[in-house]
């Protein structure tokens, strides 16, 4: 039926039992209408929509349920254990809809506020415009734009879920069928092993698409998921201005100037990228699924009904609390999201005084940043990681306090080597920093004068030498 290509999602759906939502759920309920099943519930295909009965199926109707099922559990050579085609799929799924394609106006209109924002952004920062130019997708487009380097930061969790997952079903699903239909699962180890990646690889690429209608730029998730593009979501936008009382113009700007703002600090430090990225693999690195937990769950599912194994494997819930270096990862990450977004919100301030609705805009993006969205929770759930920054607040004190004392050029500086960084300390006493700025330069300086007398022989013993460090 789908040849050697990836099976469409809806496909997959209709034959497994109605799925969606923003978690990727399977969202039909036992006994309610599916497609093909005359609103009566029972399996699709089934006359009048009575219940499923294998005596009903000869075998060569079974065999042919069973190739197909096979065909759209089967995941690419290069997927590996997740279904990553399929969760692309599910992802513009769920991106479709109401998602126009973007229009020449809206498209200018976003290339100027985009414009307008480099402008008002040299005034107040001395980190400099990459220079790159602005675009302007839809949602689907934003996910094809952005989906190899989600699948980048998730593949370590999705991989070791699908891989329990279908460790899980391909023991316990089989207990579960009914005895008329034992026979016929001997063909069926493949998709049995599949069958987790599947799963997860739809639960991902949902999470994702419904994501694509929430974010409002390439870099509203804190990532440059989009690349190093200055990336806006016209329809997104406009959705999120509806009952703010707020001219859209306003709008359009106070968020370009946000994503010009975090990919100018992006672009001017090149380690920002790498060692958000080396956080998240710290973290997953550890990750611990609990394959216990999931073969207990595999022992509800019920084969005839599809949502029941949607909610015996909601990848999120299978992750034990984070070990301690899980934890020192996870803190890390979060300090420098709250860093990156708390920098952003000072600088973003300062550059959107000439509108009117600066302060109110502020407070919006302030409380949804805090809140998070569903779909962002929804991908919470299923790597484990929340990447909302819980002290951005904090942050903003403190950046403002140090352009304030020291200007926008030392504040800025900052940016220029990660050992420069604040710390959680700093985010908790602001007012301490500059002391304890002073005592590491002077540890700084002291080490390198030790190593540059050692390299000069100052530590020679002898008439003329000193005294050796060991004395």
């Amino acid at each position: 039926m789908f040849g050697g290509n990836a099976p469409d999602p809806e496909e997959l759906r209709r034959a497994l039992g109605e799925m969606g939502g923003p978690g990727a759920g399977f969202t039909g309920v036992p006994g309610s209408s599916m497609p093909g099943a005359g609103g009566q519930g029972g399996m699709p295909g089934m006359p009048g929509g009575l219940p499923f009965d294998p005596s009903m199926m000869n075998p060569e109707m079974m065999g042919q349920m069973m190739q197909q099922f096979q065909a759209m559990m089967q995941s690419s050579p290069e997927d590996g254990p997740v279904n990553w085609s399929l969760a692309r799929q599910a992802a513009r799924q769920a991106s479709a809809g109401q998602d126009p394609s973007v229009g020449t106006f809206a498209r200018r209109e976003i290339e100027e506020a985009l414009r307008l924002a480099e402008l008002w952004l040299d005034g107040v920062t001395e980190i400099e415009s990459p220079g790159i130019l602005g675009v302007a997708w839809s949602r689907a487009e934003w996910v094809e734009a952005t989906m190899d380097n989600w699948r980048a930061m998730t593949e370590p969790v999705a991989v070791a879920m699908a891989e329990a997952m279908s460790r899980a079903l391909s023991e316990q699903l089989p207990d579960q069928v009914p005895e008329e239909m034992r026979g016929m699962l001997g063909g069926l180890g493949p998709m049995l092993q599949n069958m987790g990646g599947t799963v997860f690889g739809l639960q991902l690429g949902s999470a994702i698409g419904a994501l694509s209608q929430e974010v409002l730029s390439g870099t509203d998730s804190m990532f440059p998921v989009a690349g190093h593009r200055l990336a806006m979501v016209p329809v997104n936008i406009e959705e999120f201005g509806d009952g703010l009382q707020v001219p859209d113009d306003q709008i359009r700007i106070y968020l370009a100037l946000r994503e010009a703002a975090r990919m100018r600090l992006f672009m001017r430090s090149s380690w920002l990228e790498r060692d958000l990225r080396a956080a998240i693999e710290q973290y997953a690195s550890g990750i611990h699924i609990d394959v216990a937990g999931i073969e207990e769950a595999a022992r509800s599912v019920d084969p005839m009904n599809p949502e029941s194994m949607q909610e015996a494997l909601s990848g999120g819930m299978f992750i034990p609390e984070p070990t301690g270096p899980q934890k020192a990862a996870l803190e890390r990450l979060e300090l420098t999201l709250a860093l990156i977004e708390g920098w952003v919100d000072v600088v973003v301030t300062e550059a959107a005084k000439p509108l009117e609705s600066n302060a109110a805009l502020r407070e919006t993006i302030n409380r949804r940043r805090a809140s998070g969205g569903p779909a962002e929770h929804a991908f919470g759930t299923l790597v484990g990681l929340d990447l909302r920054p819980r002290r951005l607040r904090e942050a903003a004190t403190l950046w403002e306090l140090i352009g304030r004392e020291k200007g926008t050029e030392y504040r800025d500086a900052i940016w220029s080597d990660p050992s420069l960084q604040p710390t959680a300390e700093d985010l908790d006493d602001p007012s301490g920093y500059f002391a304890r700025r002073e005592e590491q330069e002077k540890a700084s300086q002291s080490m390198d004068d030790e190593l540059r007398r050692l390299l000069e022989g100052g530590y020679d013993d002898g008439p003329q030498g000193g005294t050796s460090p060991q004395g």
